[in-house]
């Protein structure tokens, strides 16, 4: 489960604020984890990059694990000998969270700007934008929990849950070298039957709002980008065919 970049590509830029904004792909974890990392290194390396943002999609049954996660039940590892699910470790940290069926956005961005590209402003548009779509979000409760196997088993202050109590976006955070990657899944419509496999107990159930996942994210990356006119936005389109030029 070790994710290793080979000569990442470096994307030639002007001197004015960049953003770059990925195109959404689906793509196998271990190459998600290349490219989140990538995204960090292209925001550390190049001095005119203010933010990367991407959202992408799991292609197959993924569980990401957390970074300090220790542990993998022996009951995991049946199933991944079974061909029922994918394991790749995360850069962050955090307990293990199952891909099936969500969407997930990953954001890089240098220190200088964590005031505004924290958790705290991420959330506040994760709400502002759900609730334009018609689902009401607000944070957890817990200042703080011990790792757990599953990190939706838990709802911290950082985290967003739905008003029945669902919780349905966990983020986390990588630090290097003076920039973070915060990256987070949301749960749309997870797999009910592998993740009591995983976890033995019931998944939140589907996110009724009528809209495809792709649906949501383009209103997602509209509502992030807006009031951001002093910034030149570079598209990068990453998909099967040129993956291998990116990690």
């Amino acid at each position: 489960m070790k994710i290793i970049i080979n000569k990442p590509t470096k994307l030639i830029l002007g001197t004015e604020n960049q953003a770059l904004i990925f195109s959404t792909n689906n793509l196998p974890g271990s190459d998600q984890m290349a490219l989140d990392l990538f995204s960090l290194n292209q925001t550390i390396s190049d001095p005119a990059i203010i933010f990367t943002l991407r959202f992408y999609f799991w292609k197959g049954d993924w569980l990401s694990i957390g970074y300090h996660q220790k542990r993998i039940p022996p009951h995991w590892q049946k199933l991944l000998s079974n061909g029922d699910i994918n394991i790749v470790r995360r850069p962050t940290g955090g307990g293990a969270v199952l891909h099936s069926g969500g969407i997930t956005y990953a954001l890089t961005f240098k220190k200088t700007y964590y005031e505004i590209l924290s958790y705290k402003m991420v959330n506040r548009w994760l709400i502002k934008s759900f609730r334009e779509l018609g689902l009401n979000l607000q944070y957890g409760n817990l200042q703080k929990s011990p790792i757990t196997s599953n990190c939706f088993g838990t709802s911290l202050i950082s985290d967003l849950v739905d008003e029945d109590g669902f919780k349905r976006i966990g983020s986390a955070q990588y630090r290097k070298r003076g920039a973070f990657l915060q990256h987070g899944e949301i749960q749309t419509n997870p797999s009910k039957d592998l993740w009591f496999k995983l976890f033995r107990e019931e998944a939140p159930p589907k996110i009724n709002l009528e809209l495809t996942n792709d649906e949501i994210v383009q209103h997602l990356r509209n509502s992030f980008l807006e009031n951001k006119s002093k910034i030149k936005f570079k598209n990068i389109s990453i998909d099967n065919k040129n993956i291998k030029q990116f990690i």
